[in-house]
């Protein structure tokens, strides 16, 4: 056993113990949304510790009740949309990923599928649906509402995590053999470095309403009552909304060709 293979075990023991601590501490909370509770469940089994303490400083209430208040910020409202880009978008390029690997797809057809899967899953399902339980309505009037969003969102998360993903299996062809740990370390590395190129523009979209925030079960996406709202939506120019697509298709263009250049794709 070498010495990642080592920090590897360690890292996954580490993420069972934060996964069991989130899971029993969401269980009791009956002020986070299930949406939520399911986003927070998955992240954290992708992230491991590092999920745990986003969880703690961002959702967390410190007192029973406190939770709209805790949670108002903006900064913490956008920890919230990227959690919920995380666990839909992830999960599907993970499903992605495994199926790509089991029909032994070449490299390139292999990222536009998880790039499709992880599209797919995340607007049809995590988005969409969910977000139609939580806050009623129409399935399509909710997947309507969640397509420009997701689609931003998706670019940003997988211009950090196709290159992360191309360029360790390729400096390490065992991590492309999803029945060894290393495969699965990739993906948790994947995963944090999306989650950081995604959390900016879920900030943006949060602050002009075009996604939801954190979630509680008194205001979804609001953070409570609007005496302790810290922030105001207001609805994008044109020109912005230009603006940041075009930076989102660059940073996957860009993510892109990293993993063409150093990368196995």
């Amino acid at each position: 056993m070498t010495g990642i293979d080592g920090a590897l075990r360690l890292w996954f023991v580490l993420t069972f113990a934060s996964l069991a601590l989130v899971v029993f501490d969401l269980a009791r909370s009956a002020e986070i949304t299930t949406v939520m509770k399911w986003g927070w469940a998955l992240v954290v089994a992708y992230t491991g510790p590092v999920g745990l303490v986003i969880y703690l400083l961002s959702c967390r209430e410190p007192l029973p009740g406190m939770h709209g208040k805790y949670i108002a910020p903006l900064w913490k409202q956008a920890v919230g949309s990227t959690i919920h880009c995380l666990a839909g978008d992830a999960t599907g390029i993970i499903v992605g990923a495994l199926v790509g690997t089991a029909l032994a797809m070449p490299a390139r057809v292999d990222a536009v599928f998880e790039y499709t899967a992880g599209f797919g899953f995340g607007l049809f399902i995590f988005q969409a649906l969910f977000m139609k339980i939580t806050m009623g309505g129409g399935y399509v009037a909710a997947l309507r509402r969640t397509l420009f969003p997701e689609w931003l969102s998706m670019n940003a998360l997988m211009g950090g995590m196709f290159p992360t993903m191309s360029i360790l299996m390729h400096h390490d062809p065992a991590a492309m053999s999803p029945s060894g740990l290393r495969f699965w370390g990739v993906m948790s590395s994947a995963i944090l470095v999306g989650a950081v190129t995604a959390y900016p523009f879920n900030a943006w979209l949060v602050a002009h309403g075009l996604k939801h925030g954190m979630g509680s079960a008194k205001a979804l996406g609001r953070g409570g009552a609007d005496d302790v709202l810290q922030h105001v939506a207001h609805a994008p120019s044109r020109t912005s909304m230009v603006v940041v697509t075009s930076f989102s298709l660059l940073m996957l263009a860009v993510g892109v060709a990293l993993a063409m250049r150093f990368g196995n794709l």
